[in-house]
């Protein structure tokens, strides 16, 4: 038998991915009796280092105090209740707000040795007595749950369950989802604070990715955490590349970037479901493997894409916002909005979907003033429109409009310093923009053909009157004859809307709100043009036009991260994990993250001593997979000798 089939068999009879099919470890772990927690990283993880706040959180958990966690997405958090859990005696308790999170929690731990079973309602009968049956045999080290399970009509049970067990501590994920500040707030984790009254001599810790001043004192108050440790990561995300584009060609835009990223993972959000659906039927006509996401397919459709992304049966997910934390692929090289999101908060969660392996991924917004009027009239509709959401729009549109780094400006927006001056890794550092020598004059001329114009007119309307275009609509209402005619007249219409696009967002221009948006000037964008004097700190950009040639500059993370990696050994080795993976019934990246894989390619171990060296290379990861890494290894040199 081939050794690659071998493995597949699965020689310690896991059952396939999925909580249903993955209830009982693979194997009783036995932690040494002195373990310490860099021991249990490098056993069960393959980790020899921590990174940032990731030893003070696991050093709160098991002194038993209660703590506020926040690291961005990719930060490791999840490691940070993992391994304390494996040196705590007794269960931990984690609430997690999608089954499909706890599925993959659940899986990557039982692949790398550690006891650990989930129970919600995707499990029949039978599964739900196996799981309870765990719990009371003490087999499990960590029970994944969800918050309905703990609070509400029909815990009593469950709660009897789990507190006739001694509990090391409850760890609640995605702790945001609790505050009516939060971009997804969820009225059951309002309840979990009755955990405290219910198990008052256990410690709680609670953990997200994302979380303003505002919103962490909501999760403090609303949990009941006495005397927390708190600790707030930084929010920059340095692998991360950020682009902002005027949308002018969306498909054309979208498919630039897809160029970039040829048979590598990314997700597209869009704000509606009638735009997901058109542009997955058009990626697919493209030849791209990609399918639709939103809460408007059926469940068993909706499953069906997601595992089939997960899976990496296809490449691209078209969807909505509703395609969102139960998403732990961790490969996703780029993240497109094709359209603004309602918040810097929420572009903050769905761009860092991308790059949660720690390697490069690129992060597009491609947007129009028209979105964040399509957001008011929906919120309006529904009743939502609240000045709070105003704010926060604003703030959304602000950073698009905005020219200067987008790393700084998006860690500002959660009040940390940024302290680099060029941090290679946007389109403003990276020199794709060009900023306009004279924005003041410019803005002028546009706030200018707008009120010539008599304000009753859309921004399209305004770039024709602006470049000279004498079109039909423009000579019937006579504003060939007005003095801005023309003035713009080098321009291409992309780069006048663009110009538009930046003034809205600095607050000189606005759209009214109805069926037909028409251009305004606001009283600052008045104020500015009456005023030749005035001189305010504003800036315009355009993208600049690429040279003839010459290719555009890597990001600095980009080029250390394929340093020294053999692009062919990558591909081979990507091609295993994916075979091992299928054969297993589990993501590929429950097998082996892309960094241990670039790692192996740079480094070329060829003995099992070489490959504990490795990144993401644990004990059992070695015992199970060690022979089948170092055969790819071996073949690979022999054909390329």
């Amino acid at each position: 038998m081939h050794i690659v089939s071998r493995i597949m068999a699965r020689p310690h009879g896991t059952p396939a991915r999925g909580c249903p099919a993955s209830l009982v470890a693979q194997y009783n772990h036995v932690v040494p009796p002195a373990a310490s927690l860099p021991e249990i990283l490098e056993r069960y993880w393959g980790y020899t280092s921590f990174r940032p706040l990731q030893r003070e959180a696991m050093d709160a958990v098991l002194a038993g105090q209660d703590s506020l966690l926040v690291l961005p997405t990719g930060g490791g958090k999840s490691l940070c209740f993992q391994a304390p859990a494996l040196l705590r005696d007794g269960l931990a308790v984690v609430v997690s707000p999608l089954i499909s999170l706890m599925k993959d929690q659940v899986d990557t731990l039982t692949g790398n040795g550690v006891s650990a079973a989930c129970y919600n309602s995707s499990l029949s009968s039978e599964k739900k007595s196996e799981v309870a049956r765990g719990v009371r045999e003490g087999r499990y080290r960590l029970l994944y749950v969800a918050p309905e399970r703990l609070v509400g009509e029909g815990s009593d049970g469950f709660l009897s369950l789990i507190g006739a067990q001694k509990l090391s501590f409850i760890a609640v994920d995605e702790a945001h989802c609790i505050s009516q500040w939060g971009h997804d707030f969820r009225p059951e984790y309002r309840q979990l604070g009755q955990l405290r009254d219910r198990f008052p001599g256990v410690s709680l810790h609670a953990f997200t990715a994302t979380a303003t001043t505002r919103v962490r004192r909501d999760i403090l108050t609303q949990l009941g955490l006495r005397e927390p440790q708190e600790l707030v990561g930084s929010f920059d995300r340095p692998n991360l590349v950020y682009r902002v584009l005027a949308r002018a060609g969306l498909k054309k835009q979208i498919l630039d970037v897809l160029g970039r990223h040829k048979g590598q993972s990314g997700i597209v959000y869009c704000p509606s479901r009638r735009e997901v659906d058109a542009l997955a039927a058009w990626l697919a006509d493209e030849g791209y493997r990609a399918r639709a996401y939103h809460a408007g397919l059926s469940d068993v459709e909706r499953h069906r894409n997601q595992d089939a992304f997960l899976n990496e049966e296809i490449d691209i997910i078209v969807a909505t916002v509703a395609f969102g934390m139960g998403i732990d692929r961790s490969d996703v090289r780029f993240v497109i909005h094709a359209g603004a999101p309602q918040s810097l908060e929420h572009y903050q969660q769905e761009s860092g979907r991308a790059g949660r392996d720690g390697l490069e991924a690129e992060c597009v917004l491609i947007y129009s003033a028209g979105d964040f009027l399509k957001w008011r009239s929906m919120l309006e509709k529904n009743g939502e429109l609240s000045d709070a959401r105003r704010a926060l729009m604003r703030d959304m549109e602000r950073y698009a409009a905005s020219v200067g780094c987008r790393h700084k400006r998006l860690v500002g927006y959660f009040g940390e310093t940024f302290g680099k001056d060029d941090c290679a890794a946007c389109d403003y550092c990276l020199g794709e923009l060009e900023g306009v020598d004279d924005a003041v004059t410019l803005a002028r001329k546009i706030l200018s053909a707008v009120a010539r114009t008599g304000q009753r007119f859309g921004a399209a309307h305004v770039t024709s009157v602006l470049r000279g275009q004498a079109s039909e609509q423009v000579v019937l209402r006579g504003h060939d004859q007005i003095p801005t005619f023309g003035l713009l007249g080098d321009a291409s219409i992309d780069e006048v809307r663009g110009y538009i696009d930046q003034l809205i967002g600095h607050g000189l221009l606005r759209q009214t709100e109805d069926g037909y948006p028409v251009l305004q000037l606001t009283p600052e964008g008045v104020a500015l043009l009456k005023d030749a004097g005035a001189e305010p700190g504003l800036s315009l950009a355009r993208q600049k036009k690429p040279e003839k040639g010459r290719l555009p500059r890597r990001s600095k993370v980009e080029s250390e991260s394929w340093e020294g990696v053999d692009r062919e050994l990558f591909e081979r080795l990507r091609a295993m994990r994916l075979e091992i993976a299928r054969g297993r019934g589990v993501p590929p990246y429950v097998i082996f993250h892309d960094t241990t894989l670039r790692e192996l390619a740079r480094l070329k171990p060829t003995s099992l001593a070489g490959l504990r060296t490795v990144y993401g290379m644990g004990t059992r990861k070695l015992d199970e997979l060690g022979a089948v890494v170092l055969e790819t290894i071996h073949a690979h040199a022999g054909t390329s000798a």
